[in-house]
């Protein structure tokens, strides 16, 4: 049976386009702006393989990023395509769902 911590019950722009928004399972919501989502692509372009450090630097993104395009993968994780070209990260739902930083999940949002 599928975790509704990390199932997806509604996916979609935050009411004024600026933010996704991820309704999960278990009735929780977490909004994500467009540049930390980008910094946060876990792709080997953007996080060494061998030793998990992160390639991606703030400088290198734009602060206006935003997806062209997102799909879904599966019934795992999407993929965003994004306004700088880049589009080989896959974000698996459960490390979307460890990157909310709404306060009841904690301010600290873990690395990887």
């Amino acid at each position: 049976m599928p975790d509704s911590t990390t199932t997806p019950a509604e996916i979609g722009p935050t009411p004024d386009g600026a933010s996704l928004r991820i309704a999960w399972g278990d009735g929780h919501e977490s909004i994500y702006r467009p540049f930390d989502l980008r910094m946060a692509c876990p792709c080997a372009a953007c996080v060494d393989e061998m030793t998990g450090r992160r390639l991606l630097t703030e400088e290198l993104v734009d602060e206006t990023v935003y997806p062209t395009r997102i799909e879904y993968v599966g019934r795992y994780a999407l993929q965003f395509f994004w306004s700088d070209g880049h589009s080989t990260g896959i974000y698996p739902y459960d490390y979307l769902r460890r990157r909310c930083g709404c306060l009841s999940c904690g301010d600290e949002v873990p690395e990887g």
